[in-house]
């Protein structure tokens, strides 16, 4: 037999700063030392999970001293959960950390010339910030240390919550979540209640068995509520039961839907959604504009820094009512309808099909005539015809996925030549990439992160160009 690999424990690490991916940095003789969960100034002992040429990673096993700046974490299931993984930290230093990631990708690591970055624009709400959380029903749930599966019954190893970290088949049954209002927590622990008490089966990842699969709850500022429940395989008596439970248990869901889906993932996207009950939209509003939201659209989960960031993506934009925009990535048309009041011709381009024809709906129910809508794929989409087709656009504003764009798209926007670019951005290690391609005839003029998403290290951010 081998022998097993013996623990490295470091002890009395002092932990440096936030490094990325919402993980904190310790220096060991020089080599940089990952360590989650962790906040600067902790004395903490450290077990070593991995050790490379350049770096180390370790999980924190004592905390010996913690931070002046440690807090105690807000929720249950903090540490266990993937979400949330800085609530120890102090919101200011969440912000500090965010602002110095943006700079780090730009300047350098991608080496880029750009102007003094302006000060992160915070969320004035650090909980109950989403308006959409998806949870997953499991036959077999995450167990703690202390629980034995030999003394737990079957239906007492059924959870309803969050995928935990590195495990795409555990989830961590979720008691009370700080991330969407009232009433997201209440509609989950009815389900998963009424589900137990009627001996309905949860989904089983491994074996792709079981009834109940996931389910997505949306809210909106107003409060009113869609509600979308999965199902694994059609059983019309059982289905109908739970959804007209909750229905009467909850009036407050204003749209409910339910699907089934008998594929191997749980994305929704190509699967039908059968209004079941209440309206096929919930809608949020926008300086006076109006969005539907159907079960498949995209809307910035936090609705409140969405008009912040948008706000600054149009002042980035500078425009003067005179000028051609093209909203590439644009959704459901929010920027597009967003800048319309300030532009001769708005046109938005996104692949998914669904997504345009809420975008369509929604220039429609807000009066907005000079918006067009195409549907397809960036790059076979925004050709050279095309530009010639529906005029050389004045300002291009990019707001794409955390891929970032596609080589052959940066190339036709440099041949479109647009006199302003804005490029918001989810990734800004990819926008860095990019920014690399169009600094060749662009300059960047200014830069301001924006924070959709405390408690995590993710950061939006919003980069200003002009053709040099």
């Amino acid at each position: 037999m081998g022998r097993r690999k013996q623990e490295i424990i470091l002890e009395n690490v002092a932990i440096e700063s936030v490094a990325a991916e919402g993980k904190a940095l310790a220096r060991i003789d020089g080599t940089v030392l990952f360590v989650p969960f962790a906040v600067p100034g902790d004395i903490v002992d450290v077990k070593l999970t991995k050790k490379k040429k350049n770096y180390m990673e370790g999980i924190i096993v004592r905390m010996v001293k913690p931070s002046e700046h440690r807090l105690e974490p807000f929720c249950s299931h903090f540490g266990v959960c993937g979400g949330c993984k800085w609530q120890p930290l102090p919101y200011e230093m969440q912000l500090q950390a965010k602002q110095q990631q943006v700079y780090d990708q730009l300047v350098r690591i991608g080496h880029l010339d750009v102007p003094e970055i302006t000060p992160i624009v915070p969320s004035d709400q650090t909980q109950y910030y989403r308006n959409k959380l998806e949870f997953t029903f499991s036959q077999r749930r995450w167990l703690f240390e202390n629980e034995d599966p030999e003394a737990l019954s079957e239906q007492e190893k059924y959870g309803l919550g969050f995928h935990v970290g590195r495990f795409f088949d555990k989830v961590l049954d979720i008691d009370h979540c700080y991330l969407q209002p009232s009433p997201s927590n209440e509609i989950r622990l009815f389900i998963k209640k009424y589900a137990l008490e009627h001996g309905l089966s949860f989904f089983n990842i491994r074996e792709h068995s079981g009834f109940l699969r996931n389910m997505f709850i949306r809210t909106t500022e107003e409060g009113n509520v869609m509600l979308i429940i999965c199902f694994y395989h059609e059983d019309v008596e059982a289905r109908t039961a739970l959804l007209n439970a909750v229905a009467a248990e909850f009036p407050q869901i204003t749209s409910l839907y339910y699907v089934i889906n008998g594929k191997m993932n749980d994305s929704i996207s190509d699967q039908e959604c059968v209004l079941y009950k209440g309206d096929d939209a919930i809608y949020e509003y926008m300086e006076g504009l109006k969005f539907k939201i159907g079960p498949k659209s995209f809307y910035q989960t936090n609705t409140k820094q969405a008009y912040k960031l948008y706000s600054v993506a149009r002042e980035y934009a500078a425009l003067t009512g005179s000028e051609v925009v093209y909203d590439l990535y644009t959704g459901t048309g929010t920027i597009a309808q967003f800048v319309s009041r300030q532009a001769s011709k708005v046109i938005g381009i996104e692949y998914v099909p669904e997504a345009i024809e809420d975008a369509k709906i929604n220039a429609e129910n807000n009066g907005i005539t000079n918006c067009d809508f195409f549907a397809g794929d960036m790059k076979d989409i925004l050709t050279d015809a095309f530009v010639e087709e529906h005029g050389r656009p004045d300002v291009i504003i990019l707001d794409p996925p955390r891929a970032g764009i596609h080589p052959d798209v940066a190339q036709v926007i440099l041949n479109a030549a647009p006199d302003r670019m804005v490029y918001v951005s989810c990734n800004p290690a990819s926008q860095a990439r990019d920014l690399e391609i169009l600094c060749r005839d662009y300059e960047i003029t200014a830069v301001r992160p924006v924070d959709m998403f405390p408690h995590t290290h993710h950061v939006e951010n919003v980069v200003a160009l002009k053709r040099k």
